[in-house]
């Protein structure tokens, strides 16, 4: 790097840990005040709020808002410049425009793959301990309440119960069939079903199972029978906010299981998670550019007004992010479109603007 290159570099790395230090230390100063109460009356101890939370909170925050800050610290720095007018010298020396982006585009770059490393592995796995602990100590106590659930645990193999008690890990009224060609070839029922935790397999009281062969049936009653089924109380738990515990692996892992099982409805979300995560390190680069084709230019109001316009549109960046996120969850449009379209949509004001910007 040349000696304007370093210069730039590290203002642009240290202003943006700066603002990262400063936003992440008031909302977690705002996150106390509103949780203190939860952990005066659970009588949490010290060491598990500031190391099974706030650590892993911050983590979590930090990685979430650094496109954003990213843009924040780029408009920052170049306001200030063009501000002193060192902007001005350096396109007056011959340094033309698009050179001037090398540093930025290396810092942001360094950012994006270090955040796309914390977000796809670290963070997820941060996010284990700190969500389990809002679980415990401010949730509420988590009551599984679907009626007539339904999954696939095998090959042509489908489950069935019409209640499932979480906390007793018992179900009601449960029944497993075999179909082959639209046509049921065995049938399991049983009014009771109850995970044996020694055993790590299901207990099934007053069962019966029918067995189809064209129009003839057989029966097979029995008081207690216990059986292997591809489910585990761990799949009737909380699933508060449970994608932002998986890692990409666990990530991809789950929605084929899922995907498996027919639940495809309950997937939205996990959709939506997945491809943010890829759509973060271009956001990073993208509000870069944004960030210096907005604020390179000297202005009357000064540099206050720069900083000012950088936070209203990273305002809306989020309200767009906030907005395609729902569109993909609901599943009206594509979640790895909609995941994108703050990136396109943003990307051609940044492309833009850059050719507009004083050069």
């Amino acid at each position: 790097m040349k000696l304007l290159d370093r210069y730039i570099f590290f203002q642009f790395l240290t202003t943006y840990l700066f603002t990262v230090l400063i936003l992440v230390l008031v909302i977690c100063v705002i996150d106390y005040s509103e949780k203190s109460d939860d952990f005066i009356k659970n009588a949490v101890p010290l060491s598990e709020i500031l190391f099974d939370y706030y650590i892993n909170f911050i983590l979590h925050l930090a990685t979430l808002i650094t496109p954003l800050l990213v843009f924040i610290a780029t408009v920052f720095i170049t306001a200030r410049l063009a501000g002193r007018t060192e902007w001005i010298a350096m396109l007056s020396s011959g340094v033309s425009f698009r050179r001037l982006l090398v540093p930025y585009f290396a810092g942001a770059t360094l950012i994006g793959i270090f955040s796309f490393y914390l977000g796809g592995w670290v963070v997820p796995d941060a996010n284990k301990e700190r969500i389990a602990f809002e679980v415990r100590y401010i949730k509420k106590p988590y009551s599984f309440d679907e009626r007539n659930f339904h999954s696939r645990v095998g090959e042509n193999v489908y489950a069935y119960m019409q209640s499932y008690n979480n906390q007793t890990h018992t179900g009601r009224y449960f029944s497993l069939e075999k179909i082959i060609n639209h046509q049921i070839i065995e049938k399991l029922q049983a009014d009771v079903i109850t995970w044996d935790t020694a055993r790590r397999s299901w207990h099934l009281e007053n069962y019966v199972i029918h067995y189809f062969d064209g129009e003839k049936e057989k029966l097979k009653e029995g008081r207690d029978l216990d059986t292997l089924i591809a489910l585990q109380p761990k799949d009737f738990e909380s699933k508060h906010r449970y994608y932002e515990t998986l890692t990409f692996p666990e990530l991809e892992n789950y929605i084929s299981t899922q995907q498996q099982r027919g639940r495809i409805q309950d997937l939205g979300i996990y959709y939506v998670e997945k491809f943010q995560r890829y759509a973060s390190p271009f956001s990073i680069l993208v509000l870069t550019l944004l960030g210096v084709a907005v604020s390179s230019r000297k202005t009357r109001q000064g540099t206050s007004f720069q900083i000012a316009l950088g936070f209203i549109l990273a305002f809306v960046f989020l309200i767009f992010v906030i907005i395609s996120r729902s569109l993909g969850q609901s599943g009206s449009y594509p979640p790895e479109i909609v995941a994108f379209l703050p990136n396109i949509t943003f990307g051609l004001v940044a492309f833009y603007l850059y050719k507009k910007a004083p050069k």
